[in-house]
């Protein structure tokens, strides 16, 4: 490091503190600036935060790449570049998903003992991909600024294959330390949650080269650059106008705040019943009538611990609920058997019910929750006894592919989405193309009530608004314990009801508004930027060789 009045600037002597870090020390930094990042995501929402990991990721890997005690063979310094990924990934997944304990003590004398499950061994294997990131990373590091277009590749890639391997599971994507501010996000309308990823990456690890010289001024000031591009492109989108809404519309959501646990079984199924009537038929102000007031009732996800459409006697104090012509959307479990099959075969749904108690319409999830609503290896968990979370024997099956929730009275078709599937970028776009008409809106039901009032949900509610931005379509969500929400085409909120309050929500359904650039293009914008990141990176490597 040259000597120079930079080089002898505090944040000079602190980088080279952590770029000479070794054994413990340098694990310790790693996993501490990488928990820093969660700060930065719902419902703390502290965008600068994404700073503390970004910067020392590029100092972690200089400490890898023959800059410190680590250097040496090309072996290892990917695998001192692999170590310090996973720590820092460790970091981050242990603050930012510690909450997924709660749900191991829902049905405590069950599942208590696994509680390190969700706490440590989940963290402890989503940090792999970070690992691999770093190491991506260190294989095409340059020596000057173009190193933060290195680790952008390289992590953001990584963050792109957690998406997909083993089922995927995008929670936390790196891009929604970006994607939780309103304004922000609204660059994902033109190239997703993964542009927003290896934007995100690379914006907030420029100041890394601040503290040696070798990057210049030039990567912060880019960089600084293209936040404000991005702050000024959604300010204006944002301020384009009012959304319409679609005619003759009136939706109610209705929020239960019904926790899991011992309350939540069959042997009570008339009193939850009783309780979603009552609630859904409540007057929300002096000149209202209830449900008579509004056109379509809208339950979250597993609103009954029973199999409604196998209940006559529900469906009938259903239909009279509706009487004044509403239509129901809810989510419920549903049975099937075929011919030759020893056993009902279970699905976690959206059914749609009239009036007159008739089930007209349904949608079964696809991406199903590992552990939650399945087991993966089933036959060698049995061993041991150990079932899903949920009460179904055997598990749900998944649907057989995404399908539009058509032909509701007075609504647009829907993109319908249970739960977690609101979290995947391309399971909205799997179903809008092609030769099928564009939907409407996506409704999304959930029961986030297993995560109690952790940042969980608000995480899952940021992750399903990003999904509206994206696609322009209106989000509809629909939560048993909250958030529920009206969103609009671009992110913002028509009405909502907070994390754990009983209530029913009434508004109109926006207008959806025309094809995104994400919508049309899809993967192609972020897979642009990932190919121009990276040839970047190894020019600037090849030049400095």
């Amino acid at each position: 490091m040259p000597p120079s009045t930079l080089a002898l600037s505090p944040f000079a002597r602190f980088s080279a503190r952590v770029i000479l870090a070794d054994g413990w020390t340098r694990r310790l930094i790693a996993f501490a600036s990488g928990a820093v990042g969660a700060i930065a995501l719902a419902p703390f929402d502290f965008v600068p935060a994404a700073l503390v990991p970004m910067i020392a990721a590029v100092w972690l890997i200089d400490g890898s790449a023959g800059l410190g005690p680590n250097g040496g063979s090309w072996r290892a310094s990917l695998r001192a570049a692999f170590g310090a990924g996973w720590w820092w990934g460790f970091g981050y997944f242990i603050a930012g998903l510690w909450w997924l304990g709660v749900a191991f003590l829902v049905d405590a004398d069950r599942f208590a003992w696994l509680l390190p499950l969700g706490v440590i061994v989940v963290p402890a294997g989503l940090a792999l991909f970070p690992a691999l990131g770093f190491a991506m990373a260190r294989a095409i590091w340059p020596a000057g600024g173009a190193r933060v277009l290195a680790l952008a590749a390289g992590l953001g890639a990584s963050e792109w294959l957690r998406g997909v391997v083993l089922t995927g599971f995008p929670w936390n994507d790196l891009g929604m330390m970006l994607g939780t501010d309103l304004t922000l996000a609204q660059i994902a309308s033109i190239g997703g949650l993964h542009a927003l990823t290896f934007l995100t990456i690379a914006i907030f690890a420029a100041p890394a080269t601040l503290a040696d010289g070798r990057g210049g001024a030039r990567p912060i000031v880019v960089a600084g650059f293209a936040l404000a591009a991005i702050a000024a492109f959604g300010a204006f989108r944002l301020h384009s106008g009012p959304t319409d809404v679609v005619r003759g519309v009136k939706l109610r959501i209705m929020q239960a705040n019904i926790a899991q646990g011992e309350d939540f079984n069959p042997a009570n199924k008339d009193v939850i019943l009783g309780e979603y009537l009552t609630l859904s038929d409540r007057a929300t102000s002096p000149t209202t009538n209830g449900v008579a007031d509004v056109t379509h009732l809208i339950w979250p996800e597993s609103a009954f611990p029973f199999l409604v459409a196998r209940d006559p006697h529900a469906l009938a104090r259903i239909a009279d609920m509706l009487h004044g012509g509403a239509t129901l959307i809810t989510g419920a479990a549903r049975a099937e058997r075929e011919p030759g099959d020893r056993r009902d075969h279970y699905f976690n749904s959206i059914q749609v019910i009239d009036r007159a108690g008739t089930l007209l319409n349904r949608y079964d999830k696809v991406r199903l929750v590992p552990f939650g609503e399945y087991m993966p290896l089933a036959s060698l968990w049995d061993r041991i006894g150990l079932t899903q979370f949920v009460h179904v024997p055997g598990g749900f099956d998944a649907g057989r592919q995404a399908q539009p929730l058509l032909s509701v009275a007075g609504l647009p078709d829907a993109r319908p989405m249970v739960c977690y599937e609101a979290i995947f970028p391309d399971e909205v776009g799997a179903l809008i193309g092609g030769a099928r008409p564009r939907p409407g809106f996506i409704l999304n039901v959930t029961d986030d009530a297993w995560f109690g009032l952790t940042p969980g949900p608000h995480q899952h509610f940021a992750q399903a608004r990003l999904r509206a931005i994206e696609q322009g379509l209106p989000l509809v969500r629909a939560a048993n314990t909250g958030e529920s929400a009206i969103i609009d085409p671009k992110g913002r909120i028509v009405a909502a009801l907070p994390l754990g309050v009983e209530g029913v929500l009434d508004g109109p359904l926006p207008v959806a508004s025309p094809p995104t650039i994400y919508a049309a293009l899809g993967f192609l914008v972020p897979g642009a930027i990932l190919v121009v990141f990276a040839i970047t990176a190894l020019i600037a490597r090849r030049r400095a060789d």
